[in-house]
């Protein structure tokens, strides 16, 4: 069983790729691609924009990424997941949210990217 975090981006698509990569280096995250649509990437590669699911190797594990319709991300990680693996997921999370203006849905109700990341402790640069 899995964990999952939906952020929606009402007045637009999700990000590229690129622009989540860029919000991760902000927060110390190196969030490679290992594979695309269920296919290998190569860690450097860019997805086509019409992506539906992308698995991120981080530092501390593998995070899913699923565009989910309409107009939502969805972060999935393993439910015996670490601590440092939880804490990759949120970096994950923020970076999306960050990249497109999005809102994610938390147990306490919809949150902005500012406000998850100083809700998990998060200190973008």
């Amino acid at each position: 069983m899995g964990l999952d975090r939906v952020i929606r981006f009402p007045n637009s698509q999700p990000p590229k790729w690129d622009a989540v990569c860029k919000q991760l280096a902000r927060v110390g995250e190196t969030g490679q691609l290992r594979m695309i649509d269920g296919l290998p990437a190569f860690p450097d590669e860019i997805p086509a924009e019409d992506w539906k699911e992308l698995r991120v190797g981080t530092q501390a594990g593998m995070v899913t990424i699923r565009r989910t319709p309409p107009n939502a991300l969805t972060c999935i990680i393993w439910g015996n997941a670490d601590q440092s693996l939880n804490l990759a997921w949120a970096k994950i999370i923020w970076a999306c949210a960050g990249a497109g203006g999005g809102v994610i849905e938390s147990p306490a109700g919809s949150i902005s990217a500012d406000q998850f990341a100083q809700s998990e402790g998060l200190s973008p640069t």
